[in-house]
């Protein structure tokens, strides 16, 4: 009976000492997981994190794609700019196609859209010149516009230009289109007046499918009036300074840009000193007096510098005082140097007609590789006949020499970017 007891209580006893080690053994378990879980949290919370290295984006408005819901979040990307998207679209191209972007070929009032039908279709050119008297108003030129734009087959529509100065040089008329007054009289206006009036201009050409008024004249005339024949005869300068000229000249620009119609400051480095009309005679073209920093020229600059118009229009005299051996349109000096360089624009460079008799002694396939030499952009030509042996003479240039080729593909850039802006490509 005692021996019994003696077990029974020494089995009590080890089944006590068994239960106070599991409790222990619970405790110490349970403060090893606390201590684990403070310290894998201090660490994280004191260990810098890495920084990102992916680069910020272009912020982006928060808009909801169309298509997308409402609550997802867009992947955020860069929005290309008008100079990358050109690049796309120009890298799509043949080297045929892009030189096809330098030439802008003419249509003469009562001309059918047709006869220059194969021209844009077929050899792809880019760009129309409305010439002549167009008397059938808005609705007339729109016709024509949506014919030339049917045949066009591309990245691009055409850009369609014309001469919408004002006073004799105003080539749409008719109704919807508002019998505009010369520059002259335009140089009375007040400037603000000037550019709601431009606004106007423009908006009738938009209208009518028009993207670019190849004005205004920014030529300021210093010799008689009666006797410079280009520009003081026909009253086609603002008749002011060279500062007036610029502060006129760059509010007809902003007003044709309100109307979403682009403009080209003519004629660079100006035309208001010689005696002969470069359009129809080879005799007194030559300026000897207007230099690189002169009044002149700074009409220009301030003009440029002040609106930024689409293009600039190149003369076609010849600038004894700048570069006595080339007329201004083939003169890198004057283009490279001094309108790119010295005044820095970007834009399109346009030639005055190069079917003009003031370059009459040079063959017609080597007016645009001359151009496009120089640093100009597009070969505007009056006379239709002159578009093909153009295009062919830089195309094969460009196939034959790689620097005049990508000088063709930087020209066809800038053309691009001026449609991506006119909305004539997208």
């Amino acid at each position: 009976m005692a021996q019994q007891q003696a077990n029974r209580h020494g089995s009590e006893q080890r089944h006590r000492t068994h239960a106070w080690i599991a409790i222990v053994a619970t405790v110490v378990a349970l403060m090893l997981a606390v201590g684990a879980i403070w310290w894998a949290w201090a660490h994280h919370a004191h260990t810098p994190r890495p920084q990102a290295t992916t680069p910020a984006l272009t912020a982006t408005p928060s808009v909801t794609p169309s298509g997308s819901p409402s609550g997802a979040t867009p992947t955020a990307s860069p929005s290309p700019t008008t100079t990358d998207r050109a690049q796309e679209i120009v890298d799509g191209m043949s080297l045929d196609e892009r030189a096809a972007q330098l030439v802008m070929t003419p249509l003469a009032a009562g001309t059918d859209p047709s006869a220059i039908r194969a021209l844009i279709a077929d050899e792809h050119v880019g760009s129309v010149i409305l010439m002549g008297n167009w008397t059938s108003g808005v609705a007339g030129v729109r016709k024509a516009t949506e014919m030339l734009q049917s045949y066009a087959d591309g990245p691009t529509r055409v850009l369609v230009a014309t001469d919408q100065e004002g006073g004799q040089v105003q080539h749409l008329q008719g109704p919807g289109f508002e019998t505009m007054p010369s520059e002259v009289t335009q140089g009375t206006m007040a400037l603000a007046d000037l550019q709601a009036a431009s606004r106007g201009w423009g908006e009738q050409l938009h209208m009518a499918g028009v993207h670019v008024d190849l004005a205004p004249c920014v030529d300021t005339v210093t010799i008689d009036r009666a006797s410079n024949a280009p520009v003081g005869a026909l009253d086609r300068d603002y008749g002011l300074d060279a500062a007036g000229n610029a502060q006129h000249a760059a509010a007809f620009v902003e007003g044709l840009r309100a109307a979403g119609v682009g403009a080209a400051a003519k004629h660079f480095p100006g035309l208001g000193a010689v005696t002969g009309n470069t359009d129809f005679t080879t005799d007194g073209i030559v300026d000897t007096t207007t230099t690189r920093n002169g009044p002149e020229v700074q009409a220009f600059a301030q003009a440029i510098r002040a609106a930024d118009p689409g293009m600039v229009m190149i003369s076609l005299a010849t600038y004894t005082a700048i570069d006595p051996d080339e007329p201004a349109a083939f003169s890198p000096t004057v283009i490279d140097g001094m309108l790119r360089g010295d005044i820095g624009y970007g834009g399109v460079v346009i030639s005055d007609s190069l079917s003009a008799s003031a370059v009459s002694a040079i063959a017609p396939a080597e007016l645009g590789v001359r151009l496009v030499q120089a640093g100009g952009d597009l070969a505007c030509v009056n006379d239709p006949a002159f578009a093909q042996p153009i295009l062919d003479g830089l195309r094969a240039r460009a196939r034959g020499d790689a620097a005049f080729a990508e000088r063709v593909t930087q020209s066809a850039r800038r053309v691009v970017s001026l449609k991506l802006a006119l909305g004539l490509a997208q």
